[in-house]
């Protein structure tokens, strides 16, 4: 990863594809009722059958299927009742040929049946007699003891971060509590004289209120990472490269917002690359080209432009991802996404790809229609307006209005 220069452009997808450090946080066990969005580091697997018992999925009868062939509502089948199962107790009845039992959803299958009829298609034309009016095959209505998961398989797999039905899933199993990867520790470092904390009541000319940090722990947030508050440097290299070490010896991610774009006052590049290598300093994006990926003590660090917006766009793209990826996660969970027509024409230059913000609204016939959002990147306001985002291709020169476009929406 030496020896490239800094600005030599490369794509998102080759950020993405090659920029893949190997670190991954720790493993540390979490109750079940603490794992929703965590990633189990290994498989869980069953160590008995679910359900356990053959169980009936319909209230109806537990039958023999061979007494109810040829049952017709104008040639029925009448059955002896035997007896009715009760929920959450083993049967005490057994069914035997030509007769039935009264079954709940959820009971325990009866000795001697191998289906349930539902009760839709039985009547009770007599004390102790039931109609049957429709025929049922074996196993109909039924699951069998491990038809939801069988012994020795995966409940959850490893990597994947856990959902609401896993959690019910392995709390079936008797799992109450999971291996998972710590969430990452993200640094966030801010720098640049101009910039103090967003709890400055009065700003001086040429102040700003550093707005990106709060909304990057956001997104780290969301990512299920931790964010952690790293400080506001000024525009020297060798407090910059103090406050990075001091960073990188905690953190599992650091974030530097600012002093990455090419300037007098830049120190950002020297001191990362004192400090490791550097595998790209340059991205073929709009908004976001100056952004830097290195790596340093097997710490990845992701160098993010000065302007809100850009270095919001570029943690969305790259960072997130990475976060995901250092929690033991390779694919993160999918975005949600829309299909929506664009309403005007939006301008292109070939070679880069180009995020653009828009706002999306939905017409009386279900169609959405995507309204670019356009602004400077110095303007959060932009992004905090737009629904979502979409990718003009590097190789394309615009998108038409009336383009049907993929919309990438914010959570």
């Amino acid at each position: 990863m030496t020896g490239r220069e800094f600005f030599t452009a490369r794509t998102v997808a080759e950020a993405l594809a090659g920029f893949r450090p190997e670190r991954r946080t720790a493993v540390e066990p979490v109750p079940l009722d603490g794992a929703l969005g965590r990633v189990p580091a290994a498989d869980v697997r069953a160590d008995s059958p679910l359900p356990g018992f053959a169980r009936s999925t319909v209230d109806g009868y537990a039958v023999r299927a061979a007494d109810t062939y040829g049952a017709s509502e104008g040639l029925p089948s009448y059955l002896d009742l035997a007896g009715a199962v009760r929920m959450g107790t083993a049967p005490t009845v057994t069914v035997t040929p030509g007769h039935c039992a009264a079954i709940p959803t959820g009971a325990v299958l009866p000795p001697g049946a191998d289906a349930v009829v539902m009760v839709e298609y039985t009547a009770e034309t007599m004390p102790g007699t039931v109609e049957v009016t429709r025929p049922v095959a074996p196993g109909s209505g039924v699951v069998q003891p491990d038809d939801d998961v069988a012994v020795g398989a995966a409940l959850v797999p490893a990597g994947r971060p856990l959902r609401a039905p896993d959690l019910g899933l392995l709390a079936a199993a008797g799992v109450t509590s999971v291996d998972v990867h710590a969430r990452p520790r993200v640094a966030i470092l801010s720098t640049g004289d101009e910039v103090v904390p967003s709890e400055t009541k009065e700003l001086t000319v040429g102040q700003v209120r550093d707005a990106t940090a709060s909304a990057l722990a956001g997104l780290v947030r969301e990512a299920g990472g931790d964010p952690v508050y790293a400080g506001i440097v000024p525009d020297d290299e060798g407090a910059l490269r103090a406050a990075l070490a001091d960073a990188l010896g905690t953190a599992d991610l650091v974030v530097v917002s600012a002093g990455s774009s090419v300037g007098a006052r830049d120190e950002t590049a020297a001191a990362v690359a004192a400090l490791g290598e550097v595998w790209c300093h340059g991205l073929a994006l709009k908004p976001g080209k100056p952004t830097m990926l290195a790596e340093c003590a097997g710490v990845p660090l992701i160098g993010l432009p000065g302007n809100p917006l850009s270095a919001l766009v570029v943690f969305r793209l790259l960072g997130v991802p990475l976060v995901w990826r250092l929690a033991g996660c390779d694919r993160p969970p999918p975005t949600p996404r829309v299909r929506a027509r664009l309403v005007r024409d939006l301008p292109s230059a070939a070679g880069r790809l180009d995020v653009v913000q828009v706002s999306v609204t939905e017409d009386a016939d279900g169609t959405y229609r995507a309204e670019p959002i356009f602004g400077p990147s110095a303007l959060l306001s932009v992004l905090a307006r737009a629904d979502g985002y979409l990718l003009v291709p590097e190789p394309a020169t615009g998108l038409d209005a009336g383009t049907d476009v993929e919309v990438v929406l914010h959570a």
